[in-house]
């Protein structure tokens, strides 16, 4: 048995054939569509990019413990469990954070690894003096927490890839490619192919753009530009159209290496015994709800409700829709249990083996959030967003033996404060160090929020229903709990623990 995992970051599900749109280029994920069981309310766990990948390993929720962090020494590893079981697990990305400090320890769990470099702003090719043309900075003028260092090397980089093929998208799909061609006829392996688009920057070539004739070519400065701010909208509507187009440029481009792996898988006749998983970590804003982006807002379906396909060679099962509420947990146990791999104890997630096969239910309720943010629930109609219970959106601590973020250790004055913390259950006995957090300083300002997304998918109408809202509470806490939680994390969020 083989298994193959197309992972995409920031795949909006709204901008996909299969899930409705109707403007988008992208045919291959159309055809996708009719090789495959399409799930119609698959949720995000933890978030962003790294908290999602260690759902990805461990099976569990990351959010309430901690923000962005490396595998933990206690953490399970699916891809490292395969790999001590006998089965080959290789990883082929241009995922950048991945060789970050906050997420140095991903990789190493593979059986080996493929990096290809110059994502975003991936510090990749050294020029002590440009010599290329540095536009103009729009975005730090917008979002102070942007790193002018990033904008610059984004485009030293940039300069580099003179043509689609030159991108790290075509080069990843081209490394994975190359080991399915090298390993087709082996057995026992697992491929997860990542690339880091169609997350911004959206930098695509002229022949995506064409696709779409609105984008023009010498747009005013404030329009040229394909990065988003991470902020509030301020701009005009023919901004916001513009940037919906440049992120659908860069989605054709996804769908055009989604389609040659898909060609490959039918030459090579992979169908038979391949396992296929594509899958993206979250969504993004592109003016909805008057927002950019992702993090500082709450998570709307924009941002939570997410697209996925599962083909599983066992069950033959294509072109069929399927119901159950579903996360990012439940895709390390699907390949495990393919694999005839057991589960390791604290995995929290559900193999999806008899959903795809024939719509069974793995969970009444998933929870998703970012740490310090709100606190979300679904029970795939509504959706309940827990807004913390003060304006300091205290008391809030890190919990973690890896003192890291994105791109730096923990500094000096974050670890003056620090405890050990008694085990969780999780840890393994393990103690962590318990750390004063940074809370998300918008998160109390949006208060807490309840929507029946049947009846108002576009999130519009907030409920005020008393009934509701205590079964969703009762759901929170409930997994809250089954996640062994923080206790502070009740107490932030105005709730009661339960015994």
């Amino acid at each position: 048995m083989k298994s193959i995992m197309l992972m995409f970051d920031t795949l909006n599900r709204r901008m996909l054939p299969p899930y409705g749109n109707d403007w988008v280029h992208a045919p291959n994920f159309q055809r996708l569509a009719e090789r495959t069981a399409v799930f119609d309310r698959c949720y995000v766990g933890s978030m962003p990019c790294m908290p999602a990948r260690r759902e990805l390993h461990t099976g569990r929720y990351n959010f309430l413990h901690r923000g962005w962090t490396p595998l933990e020494p206690f953490d399970d590893s699916m891809p490292e469990i395969l790999k001590d079981n006998g089965v080959y697990s290789h990883l082929a990305t241009d995922h950048q954070h991945y060789w970050e400090d906050g997420g140095a320890t991903y990789h190493n769990r593979y059986s080996s690894y493929e990096f290809i470099r110059g994502q975003e702003g991936d510090f990749w090719k050294a020029q002590v003096e440009p010599k290329v043309e540095i536009p103009f900075n729009s975005r730090a003028l917008d979002d102070p927490t942007f790193i002018d260092d990033l904008w610059k090397q984004d485009w030293i980089n940039r300069s580099r890839m003179p043509a689609p093929e030159d991108q790290p998208q075509a080069r990843t799909f081209g490394a994975g490619m190359e080991f399915i061609r090298d390993n087709c006829e082996a057995d026992n392996w697992f491929l997860q192919i990542e690339t880091f688009d169609p997350h911004e920057p959206f930098f695509s070539h002229q022949e995506f753009k064409n696709l779409y004739p609105k984008i023009f070519d010498e747009a005013p400065p404030r329009l040229a530009f394909d990065w988003p701010s991470y902020k509030p909208l301020t701009e005009s509507p023919e901004y916001v159209q513009h940037m919906r187009y440049q992120y659908a440029a860069l989605l054709s481009m996804c769908d055009r290496y989604l389609g040659r792996v898909l060609d490959l898988m039918d030459e090579l006749k992979l169908w038979d015994d391949t396992m296929l998983i594509v899958c993206t970590d979250h969504g993004f804003m592109l003016g909805e709800h008057d927002w950019w982006a992702k993090n500082r807002q709450p998570w709307y379906q924009e941002l939570a409700h997410t697209p996925l396909f599962i083909w599983d060679p066992r069950s033959g099962v294509a072109g069929e829709r399927r119901d159950s509420l579903v996360q990012m947990i439940d895709l390390p146990a699907t390949l495990l249990e393919f694999f005839g791999i057991e589960l390791p104890p604290d995995m929290q997630g559900v193999p999806l083996r008899e959903t795809v096969a024939g719509d069974t239910a793995v969970r009444e309720a998933a929870l998703f959030g970012i740490h310090g943010g709100h606190v979300n629930c679904t029970d795939g109609r509504y959706v309940y967003m827990r807004a913390p219970d003060n304006p300091a959106n205290e008391p809030l601590y890190e919990y973690t033996l890896m003192p890291l973020r994105i791109r730096s250790r923990f500094a000096l004055s974050d670890l003056q404060d620090i405890q050990l913390a008694e085990p969780f259950t999780f840890t393994k006995g393990s103690r962590t160090i318990k750390i004063p957090a940074r809370a998300w300083p918008d998160a109390h300002s949006f208060g807490t929020l309840l929507f029946d997304v049947e009846e108002d998918p576009e999130q519009q109408h907030p409920l005020e229903d008393a009934a509701i809202e205590t079964m969703m509470i009762d759901h929170l806490a409930r997994l809250m709990q089954a996640n062994d939680s923080p206790a502070e994390q009740y107490q932030r969020l105005g709730l009661q623990a339960r015994p």
